[in-house]
């Protein structure tokens, strides 16, 4: 019982670094070329990957419902994936990630109360941090940030943290036999869903070469995290899986103070704060 959880754990936290490195690419690439063209070449990426990496393991094809859950859990994945790059294009991505981390984390949580009882003290007081911290997150200061921007980034985020919490408990209701196949069916149902809005709105077009190698980065990234999300949940349970992966907004804010010195305002920050400390909290048994 020790080896799994510990196994649990160790992937979750690997998941977050990759997940949050991922979705700081995703925000760059964002920024240079159109977030469809983002999404599209990056599902590919995924798609490529984990199909190379379940044919070299000779992995059995997943049943067809495992092959419903990870169609859904792709389209899922695919509205956080919109919403998310969307708000980082137009807001700070050190705010926008916590919220969306938050959110996702929940979702988990919630599913594993309604199966198994309801929520911890502690589970609550999370619950109770989590709000706190987006309502401080969506204030208004003395930011060069536009008002309405600010309040759209929010929305979009936490329409993200609701698209990435429904795909991982979606994703995670696939056998634990297979691993690499219901990637690969999430990742070709998200890119049938972005290339119909695509071709629906005629935009379709090549990025700017500066936007390759972030692209890229996101594709590799976010097929890991995806992958150690699914390692974990299988190795223990849901909710501390999602709850580990779900750190990953620390990785992105990392990277955004970091590399493209993002300031925050006081209330941003008070926010930020409480919802990395809401994270670990929510999922706790």
């Amino acid at each position: 019982m020790i080896p799994s959880t510990l196994a649990s754990v160790v992937y979750g936290l690997i998941a977050a670094v990759t997940w949050g490195a991922g979705d700081f690419s995703g925000g760059i690439a964002t920024r240079r070329a159109p977030v469809n063209m983002v999404l599209l070449l990056s599902q590919v990426i995924g798609i490529a990957l984990f199909m190379a990496l379940a044919l070299v393991s000779n992995e059995p094809l997943p049943a067809m419902v495992d092959v419903a859950w990870s169609a859904a859990a792709g389209v899922c994945g695919m509205v956080g994936l919109v919403s998310l790059y969307r708000a980082m294009s137009i807001g700070q991505m050190g705010a926008v990630a916590p919220v969306s981390g938050v959110v996702s984390a929940a979702l988990p949580a919630i599913a594993y109360a309604l199966t198994h009882g309801l929520p911890t003290p502690v589970v609550l007081l999370g619950f109770i941090l989590a709000l706190a911290g987006v309502w401080f997150v969506s204030k208004s200061g003395s930011a060069n940030t536009v008002v309405a921007g600010r309040a759209t980034s929010l929305f979009l985020a936490l329409l993200s943290g609701v698209g990435f919490g429904s795909f991982l408990i979606m994703i995670a209701q696939a056998q634990h036999g297979s691993v690499y196949w219901p990637l690969a069916v999430a990742r070709a149902a998200s890119l049938l869903a972005v290339l119909g809005w695509s071709v629906y709105k005629r935009a379709i077009h090549l990025p700017p070469r500066n936007a390759i190698v972030p692209i890229i980065a996101a594709g590799v990234m976010d097929g890991g995290g995806n992958l150690f999300f699914l390692l974990s949940a299988h190795a223990g349970r849901l909710d501390i899986a999602g709850v580990l992966s779900s750190l990953y907004p620390a990785t992105t804010v990392i990277l955004a103070l970091t590399l493209l010195r993002e300031r925050l305002i006081r209330s941003q920050a008070v926010g930020i704060a409480l919802a990395l400390i809401a994270i670990p909290l929510i999922s706790l048994p």
